[in-house]
């Protein structure tokens, strides 16, 4: 359980923009979503799916239906190398910043219960923003992707769907959640000097099934023609399921802490 003080940090860091548009507040003080946040990640994910799908619609079936072509190679596998590049990135350069960055322990425990619980609706906010999009890649690329082993029957190494499904958003989804794990851990007083079992689950989930991508690229290329979501080549792709059903306990750690914040600030203004 983590310690509860009411000693605030006076650095002048909540009067900087990033904090307001992170950890909103109304004129009492009182944390508010962070509706400005939440428009640009929306704003933001639909034009780029938007964009990303339209170019699987223009060039898949034209430039997209055979990976030894040489058109594949340039219209396709360059996707594959930039964004492979990119998710390696994030994840090495992302690492090292969230836990250089990081406040010192003591400073993450002497945070007061009404910037605890900001960064409670931040999470919640980014939550819910995340399962949107994800509802959009889900419904947009796993049907997509369904689509065009039936279509296409016999597969190559690589695909139009499984370069932007399986090598672009899933591993973009997982560098998040793992970056998204540390800093809890780092800068949350209720997850300082614990790991959290729900947590460790989510972040692992895309990342378990990698091995599975492999599998399932091999199996579609030399055995496996016909698309059929029961069939063992996709065995390994319920781990994601499964270990995103973590949320909820995720969900219910964050209730119960949120349950002692209100109630120490409902107390304080009594108080006062």
């Amino acid at each position: 359980m983590a310690v509860i003080t009411t000693k605030v940090r006076s650095d002048g860091a909540e009067n900087s923009f990033l904090f307001k548009l992170l950890f909103p507040k109304d004129v009492e003080g009182i944390p508010k979503p962070p509706l400005l946040l939440s428009f640009s990640i929306v704003l933001i994910g639909t034009v780029v799916l938007g964009l990303y799908r339209w170019y699987m619609e223009a060039t898949s079936f034209t430039l997209g239906l055979d990976y030894f072509e040489p058109a594949f190679e340039i219209y396709w596998m360059s996707w594959f190398y930039g964004q492979i590049t990119l998710t390696g990135i994030l994840l090495i350069g992302g690492l090292p910043l969230v836990w250089f960055t990081r406040p010192r322990r003591e400073e993450v425990l002497a945070m007061s219960a009404s910037n605890e619980l900001s960064r409670y609706v931040l999470i919640f906010t980014v939550a819910s923003m995340a399962s949107l999009l994800a509802i959009c890649v889900l419904g947009i690329w796993v049907e997509a992707d369904a689509a065009w082993h039936q279509v296409t029957i016999c597969d190559t190494d690589f695909t139009p769907t499984h370069i932007q499904l399986f090598y672009g958003l899933i591993p973009l989804g997982a560098v998040g959640g793992v970056l998204g794990v540390l800093w809890l851990h780092t800068r949350m007083p209720d997850y300082i000097g614990r790991v959290s079992i729900p947590l460790i689950m989510i972040g692992a989930a895309p990342l378990l099934i990698m091995p599975n991508l492999g599998y399932n690229e091999w199996g579609h290329t030399f055995f496996y023609a016909e698309e059929l979501f029961a069939a063992p080549v996709h065995y390994g792709f319920v781990v994601l399921g499964w270990g995103l059903f973590a949320i909820t306990g995720f969900i219910l750690e964050c209730l119960n802490r949120i349950l002692i914040l209100t109630k120490l600030e409902k107390a304080k203004k009594l108080v006062l």
